[in-house]
């Protein structure tokens, strides 16, 4: 199912033009990661990947079942994806000064 998945990945703009990854970059590579079921190689790639999926869960379930306090909820799951994005991106960028 996933093998020729890395076929279809898009190459990041960002990192073409400057030679610099983005905020982004590793996310297609860890979804596949998960769909073949290599969680670790997953969450090392791109280590927001399970808090998104959890975002994105509830997210879809906050569709079908109102939950009552679904906006504080939403803002601690965003604030926490910011946030692992940014300090893995940071630590990843500081190989490069």
């Amino acid at each position: 199912m996933t093998e020729g998945l890395e076929d279809y990945m898009l190459p990041c703009l960002n990192k073409q033009l400057f030679g610099i990854e983005c905020l982004g970059c590793g996310i297609q590579r860890a979804t596949a990661l998960v769909f073949k079921g290599e969680f670790i190689a997953a969450f090392k790639t791109y280590p927001a990947i399970y808090s998104l999926i959890i975002l994105i869960l509830f997210l879809l379930f906050n569709l079908v079942v109102k939950v009552k306090y679904s906006t504080p909820i939403k803002i601690v799951l965003i604030a926490t994806n910011v946030l692992i994005i940014v300090l893995s991106y940071g630590i990843k960028m500081n190989k490069y000064f």
